[in-house]
């Protein structure tokens, strides 16, 4: 399964960042052999346009980090799944958890907005993970499990998507989870997804999130079921960003 390094720029990110994106685009194009793995970058909706003709020609694909789960409507400041196919997306990220705390997302939102996506044509990006209290209490693996029968919709099992598991008290604070304990995760999630999508769930990228950097990136994306990451602060600058998928 190639693997898949995917930035998560977050609240980052001005027209003059978009240099960044260019990079990483330049030093695609300009490989001298093919490259191991997807590549893709997630930046906030004031740059999708310009990361998408920043990424013309070349394998670096853009992606959003929301959408709403209708088409068309009443909701101002939302943006739909296919306004993101229209301009030029080819994945959204779902049911990241600082959507569940900050907004309150519940697994059934996840869901719906992962529906929204793949009826777009895009490949939703699931997010799932488990507070510092859930961990501590033991609870991590149901919690985990839990939150993946939620926000798959049975309609999707059949179709695309990415699985990312972000463990909430390693987001952003420069702690990673332990490499047993992110092996443990993804090897139950692997057993889950065989036995919600049946053999394909075999074929499904798990991604891993929480303060992955260059110099860890090598020994979680070498552990069993790690298909990739979901990256945020390294992914803001070229350099970390590329580091990370050279490790890849």
């Amino acid at each position: 399964m190639r693997k898949l390094i995917a930035g998560n720029w977050k609240m980052h990110g001005l027209c003059s960042d978009l240099a960044q994106i260019h990079a990483v685009a330049e030093a695609l194009g300009n490989a001298t052999g093919p490259v191991a793995a997807d590549v893709l970058i997630c930046p906030p909706a004031t740059l999708l346009s310009g990361a998408v003709d920043a990424a013309r020609g070349t394998s670096l694909m853009i992606g959003g980090q929301d959408c709403h789960a209708v088409s068309d409507g009443q909701y101002t400041g939302e943006i739909s799944a296919e306004m993101l196919t229209d301009i030029g997306c080819s994945h959204v990220i779902i049911g990241h958890s600082e959507r569940r705390v900050q907004h309150g997302e519940t697994d059934r939102v996840a869901a719906e907005k992962a529906l929204a996506a793949a009826r777009a044509g895009l490949v939703p990006i699931i997010c799932i993970g488990e507070s510092l209290d859930e961990r501590e209490a033991g609870q991590a693996l149901y919690t985990l499990a839990t939150q993946l029968e939620g926000s798959l919709p049975p309609d999707l099992r059949n179709g695309q998507f990415v699985l990312a598991y972000e463990p909430v008290w390693a987001i952003g604070t420069g702690v990673p989870a332990e490499n047993d304990q992110i092996a443990e995760v993804h090897a139950m999630l692997r057993e889950r997804l065989v036995g919600l999508c049946g053999p394909r769930g075999d074929d499904i990228a798990i991604l891993y999130g929480g303060s992955m950097k260059p110099d860890n990136a090598a020994d979680i994306l070498g552990l069993d079921h790690v298909n990739g990451g979901l990256i945020g602060g390294a992914s803001l600058k070229a350099e970390s960003f590329l580091a990370i998928l050279a490790a890849a």
